[in-house]
């Protein structure tokens, strides 16, 4: 397989499409072969082009991201290519649809452009291995799905029951994922965890603590009890009033290195 990433970005916004294929063509080992402004238009440049990573927005007019996935499944053609999905926040249903539907990896917007390059390079080294593994080897095994954190913490967190639309969403979403990553964060929630989450966010620490506080009290208020008391065995002091930030922080990021071992 060639080394050059060929990219096809699906976005009916075009200033927001045109800065992406700005960004992506600045890129040494990256080639835009165009920029769609809706699945019907992203279908017909898929067969034409036979790109390599399709970076695809959920909600577009004519037809939508999970429309492009549902064609493309239906298509014989001889490269599929890889699919990122773009989602804005509350569209969770929509993202786990996608999934279902065999996209890769999901960034919910607002996003760092970096982080989509990031995850663009990450999906094609994936494609390469795989397509050299069923090149080089007789048995044909099927490939073990990688653990994506994000997307596990996403699932975690809808079935505790917070909001998708609230601002603490974000950022306990973002607490769990640099707890997993780096259990040092746990040193002084306050001093290193909070203001790194804000920093991620362009907001303060105290907002940050406010947001998470309320969400949690949203869930406990609303969520389900008996979903809640199988994640985490919380029944008895669920009874008794909801977690305080860290220890809710604490245990989510310990059930996901939990799910990470055994993955």
């Amino acid at each position: 397989m060639k080394d050059e990433i060929s990219v096809l970005i699906t976005d009916d916004n075009v200033e927001f499409g045109d800065l992406l294929k700005e960004k992506f063509s600045q890129e040494y080992d990256m080639h835009v072969v165009g920029v769609a402004r809706d699945g019907v238009q992203a279908i017909e440049m898929i067969r034409a082009s036979m790109p390599d990573i399709v970076v695809l927005d959920i909600i577009m007019p004519n037809l939508d991201g999970i429309g492009v996935l549902e064609k493309i499944s239906e298509l014989k053609l001889e490269k599929k290519p890889t699919f990122i999905m773009l989602s804005a926040i509350g569209q969770d249903l929509f993202i786990q649809k996608a999934i279902v539907l065999g996209a890769e990896y999901y960034i919910v917007k607002p996003f760092d452009v970096d982080l989509l390059i990031s995850r663009v390079r990450q999906a094609y080294k994936e494609k390469v291995r795989d397509y050299r593994k069923r090149v080089t080897s007789p048995v044909v095994k099927p490939p073990r799905m990688a653990f994506d954190l994000e997307v596990e913490v996403t699932n975690m967190m809808r079935e505790v029951g917070i909001p998708a639309h609230m601002s603490g969403y974000q950022y306990i979403r973002e607490a769990i994922i640099q707890a997993v990553n780096n259990e040092d964060v746990f040193s002084s929630i306050t001093k290193v965890l909070y203001p790194a989450v804000a920093k991620k966010f362009n907001t303060t620490p105290q907002k940050v603590e406010r947001a998470i506080r309320n969400a949690i009290e949203n869930a406990w208020t609303r969520g389900n009890p008996d979903s809640i008391d199988s994640l985490f065995g919380y029944a008895s002091n669920f009874n008794k009033g909801k977690p305080t930030n860290s220890e809710f922080i604490a245990m989510m990021s310990d059930k996901m290195r939990l799910s990470m071992k055994r993955h």
